[in-house]
């Protein structure tokens, strides 16, 4: 990890076409009210979210399971299988602040890491803020993984694991992986996690800062002071990260979490584990599904990432 050079000069030249795309591209119409039911209902329709981009990505042909929440309650998991063996397990954790979101938010992007790397990559619901808020959330992924870690081995093999996330998800990854290591002696079943424009601090990184008091912090993590909300099951940017497995950091450098990225890499690396920094200029959070070259670049620094993972 070269914090020299932020990002890779060649990919200046998709920065037009990156800049045109955002001109032109309504993100929202207007801010939902997430202090009430009604607001926070909108906020959560996935088939107008972002303007209707990820809808096109939803999948009705999936193999769908239900696995045990930290509460006992029935979450889905969505199973996307290779054709043939299996060479390596991925547990998917979705983004949308804490929240909002759902395992098929994934469902493209998870069908095509499986079929290209030969894996199996099982996407998970999680209780969501704030009728659910912290811990309920990390509870949930940590449950998911030992599902990965239990029943899904059984179905598939005594494969590596894997584990990636985007925003929320990013950090739901880090904390579980963190877990798996202090509660279960399991951080080494893992071999490489994708973390993509994660929020690893809840206390606000300077980028964060220019947004204020945001609501999916509230909603999340409710009355936590700024020293509470710096809780490694919190903020996993504050936990003790040694002996955890290889880490691809993915970040544009539009993103208000920028700088989440830029100092968990750095302490990633810190504490003993490689960890590579990928940034992308003019890109937004969320640009991984924009259909830009800026886009396809990232996509395929993280297929060139995982199958060195899953060669090396």
């Amino acid at each position: 990890m070269d914090l020299s050079q932020l990002y890779d000069p060649a990919l200046d030249e998709y920065v037009p076409e990156a800049m045109d795309f955002l001109s032109k591209f309504s993100f929202v119409s207007a801010a939902p009210d997430l202090s009430t039911p009604e607001g926070r209902a909108q906020a959560r329709d996935l088939e107008s979210l972002g303007g209707g981009i990820l809808a096109a990505s939803f999948l009705d042909d999936v193999d769908t399971r239900t696995y045990l929440g930290a509460a006992g309650d029935e979450l889905e998991l969505r199973v996307f299988a290779p054709e043939g063996p299996t060479r390596a397990l991925y547990l998917d954790i979705h983004g949308g602040g804490f929240f909002m979101g759902h395992p098929k938010m994934g469902d493209v992007s998870n069908r095509a890491m499986a079929r290209k790397h030969q894996i199996a990559v099982v996407s998970a619901q999680y209780r969501l803020a704030p009728e659910h808020p912290w811990p309920a959330g990390p509870e949930d992924c940590e449950a998911a993984a030992l599902w990965v870690l239990g029943p899904g081995r059984d179905e598939f093999g005594s494969v590596p694991l894997l584990i990636g996330g985007g925003s929320a998800g990013a950090n739901l990854a880090a904390t579980t992986l963190v877990r798996m290591r202090d509660r279960h002696d399991a951080a080494g079943e893992f071999i490489g996690a994708n973390l993509v424009y994660g929020v690893f601090d809840l206390s606000g990184t300077p980028s964060q800062i220019s947004l204020g008091n945001v609501e999916f912090r509230e909603m999340y993590v409710g009355d936590h002071d700024t020293k509470g909300r710096q809780h490694p099951d919190i903020s996993p940017l504050y936990a003790e990260l040694n002996d955890l497995c290889p880490a691809l950091f993915t970040v544009g450098t539009y993103d208000y979490l920028y700088d989440d990225s830029l100092f968990m890499a750095a302490r990633w690396r810190a504490a003993g584990n490689p960890a590579e920094l990928a940034v992308y200029p003019a890109s937004p959070h969320g640009f991984t599904v924009f259909p830009t070259k800026m886009t396809k670049a990232a996509n395929n620094r993280t297929n060139a990432w995982l199958a060195g993972i899953l060669d090396g």
